[in-house]
């Protein structure tokens, strides 16, 4: 111990450092700690809120439906399921995308200059509601998923929609690494794109105009939001590695290291067909004009 004027210095070992390479020191007093009686209550409302809400999405999605295309009620079955199921996926993907850039842009929760604690410690009630909800979204997908398997997607929806899971509950639970989830949950954006490419394509307008551009829109959205994203993701992780080192629950600590570039691969790989359906369907045009 050292006296500096008015300051003590103590110069023992921080226990805190000895655990940044120890991550199963904690163990789950991790979760523990973040999860008070005040949190699970929280979390449980969230997580069933978001089941209903998808299901309100997708009985309205039934009900609108027939009121602006008519040619719904000729749809078979098959179809119409799809058809409801990408009416929640939708509202999901656009509340997820909004919420997650409020709380990273519009709020101070992760301004690393106006807090000290660690951005990868950082979360709060309105973060907290919003990976609830999401956790009830993609529970409700994917158990339509394997109900209905393969009509609403094959293994990779699944292997996507697992993971997503696996991530997002440590996250709520830990209370760690929210920075990063709702980076990636804001890559839900380009949903609204895939699914509107689907409905034109099932209601006949795959030569229209509006098929044409939202194309293109899907095009430029998942380049900027699931690729050059996901750049800046690992950059910022990278340079804030220091503070990634203190991620102490450990299974945490692992999902954040191996997930996310799991994740990188299944977007560049859809991007990849996204990028070849685009220039055949302008090489068609091109050719017919």
């Amino acid at each position: 111990m050292q006296q500096l004027g008015f300051v003590t210095v103590f110069e023992e070992e921080n226990p805190m450092d000895e655990r940044v390479l120890n991550h199963g020191y904690p163990g789950l007093s991790i979760i523990a700690d973040h999860a008070t009686s005040s949190n699970q209550i929280r979390w449980l409302i969230s997580v069933f809120g978001g089941v209903i809400v998808c299901k309100i999405a997708y009985e309205l999605t039934g009900i609108i439906s027939p009121l602006v295309f008519k040619g719904f009620n000729k749809l078979d079955n098959k179809q119409k399921l799809e058809w409801k199921n990408r009416g929640f996926s939708t509202f999901h993907a656009l509340f997820a995308a909004i919420g997650s850039v409020y709380l990273l842009v519009f709020t101070n929760l992760f301004d690393e200059q106006a807090k000290e604690e660690l951005i990868v410690n950082r979360s709060s009630a309105a973060s907290d509601t919003l990976l609830g909800m999401s956790i009830g979204y993609f529970f409700s997908d994917l158990a339509m998923i394997i109900w209905t398997y393969p009509t609403l997607g094959g293994v990779e929806y699944l292997l996507h929609h697992g993971l997503s899971l696996f991530a997002i509950i440590q996250s709520l639970i830990s209370g760690q690494v929210q920075f990063y989830i709702l980076m990636v949950l804001f890559t839900e954006i380009t949903t609204p794109f895939v699914n509107l490419r689907w409905y034109l394509d099932v209601a006949g307008m795959k030569n229209s105009t509006l098929y044409l551009l939202n194309g293109i829109a899907m095009f430029i959205g998942w380049l900027v939001a699931r690729v050059i994203l996901f750049v800046y993701f690992f950059y910022h992780m990278f340079t804030h590695f220091d503070q990634v080192k203190y991620v102490f629950y450990p299974m945490g600590y692992y999902t954040l290291l191996t997930v996310p570039p799991a994740l990188a691969m299944m977007n560049l790989f859809w991007f990849w067909k996204i990028a070849k359906g685009m220039i055949k369907t302008l090489t068609k045009l091109r050719k017919q004009s």
